[in-house]
């Protein structure tokens, strides 16, 4: 009975919502975006628009590419050539694919050079490295989080750490996964990482991009200053966040009796747009990536525009170790972890950070 009572009852979520400038001193956009590592879709939102400009377009077009890599050692992300090629070299971004973060070893390697593992209790104990146990375990611990400094392993290939932990991925406990893995260089060639795992199973991957024009789209009204919303006269941040993801899930806002699937609609007051543009890129995505497609939707209000804002959602792979920094990130009932932009025409905007079930409050 306690198992069904647990299965009925709502997961926990936690929605964050702030207002700032982009011109701000204290803004903290780029800090946010810079430390959500692992995104899988971006979606953005441009009412009152029917084509997108030259320099946006071009922008989606070019956010890639990324590589997938079968069964990959785990020694080869410790060893010093890798470290010395990518690591230290730019923003290297690495996930295991296909691994559940709540019953599987999974592996994400952070742009800091920071390598967190979450490994089951057995590959635990199996490997001998030093970690914690996972704030998610409950009673009985069954998960543990390892995390591996790259840059600091590299200093001297000679310590009893470097050696210790090769021996435990070479010998001791030899693990491989299918990896996802994207690199933003600082000058060299983004060619470098076919090439250097070219002994395996690598393949160049491009998102994957879909382009639509929504017609007599029914959008709240919003107003930059009144987060909380008013009523009659403007909707609040949690309102337009529903119905972001609505739209951004295509699901249909019209509310008829015969509709079975959704009873959702447009809050209130809203107004109807002739044309609403939308945009959603899938597939390993760079933060580096996204913070210039935030940057170019900015600069979209640079000449009068009928649309009042803009908005561009970003979402977390479900089954990372992390979530933002090295905040550990776990699933159960949902595995979400995203954020949301709302620009208005006078650089306010509004920021909104969700996360589910086994995870921290956003930073």
């Amino acid at each position: 009975m306690a198992t069904v009572r647990r299965l009925r009852e709502v997961p926990r979520h936690l929605l964050v919502c702030e207002k700032s400038n982009f011109g701000h001193n204290k803004s903290r956009h780029r800090q946010l975006m810079e430390t959500h590592y692992h995104n899988y879709r971006v979606s953005f939102l441009i009412p009152e628009c029917g084509i997108l400009s030259k320099e946006l377009k071009s922008l989606v077009m070019e956010i890639g590419p990324y590589y997938f890599v079968k069964n990959l050692p785990l020694h080869e992300l410790i060893s010093h050539e890798f470290i010395n090629t990518f690591v230290k070299k730019g923003a290297c971004y690495a996930l295991t694919y296909n691994t559940n973060i709540d019953e599987d070893n999974a592996v994400a390697l952070l742009p800091n050079g920071k390598l967190i593992l979450s490994l089951d209790k057995d590959t635990y104990e199996e490997t001998g490295l030093q970690g914690r146990p996972s704030q998610y375990s409950g009673r009985k611990i069954m998960k543990f989080i390892v995390s591996i400094d790259l840059v600091d392993l590299s200093f001297n290939l000679d310590s009893k750490n470097y050696k210790r932990t090769s021996w435990a991925f070479k010998e001791k406990k030899p693990l491989k996964f299918d990896f996802l893995l994207a690199w933003h260089p600082t000058g060299a060639e983004e060619s470098a990482m076919m090439s250097y795992f070219s002994s395996y199973q690598i393949q160049e991957q491009q998102p994957k991009i879909t382009l639509s024009v929504l017609t007599d789209l029914q959008c709240p009204v919003l107003q930059s200053h009144k987060l909380q919303g008013e009523p009659e006269a403007a909707c609040s941040t949690h309102e337009v966040f529903d119905w972001l993801g609505a739209v951004f899930s295509h699901v249909d806002l019209n509310n008829e009796p015969n509709n079975f699937i959704s009873t959702y609609c447009c809050p209130q007051p809203s107004t109807v747009v002739a044309k609403a543009y939308l945009c959603t890129i899938t597939g390993f995505l760079l933060p580096e990536k996204i913070s210039l497609l935030l940057e170019q939707l900015r600069h979209y209000f640079d000449e009068p525009k009928l649309a009042p804002w803009v908005s561009l959602c970003v979402q977390g792979f479900a089954d990372s170790p992390v979530s933002w920094r090295e905040n550990e990130h776990g699933f159960q009932k949902g595995g979400e972890h995203l954020y949301n932009f709302v620009i208005f025409n006078n650089q306010d905007y509004w920021l909104q950070m969700a996360v589910g079930a086994n995870d921290d409050c956003p930073p």
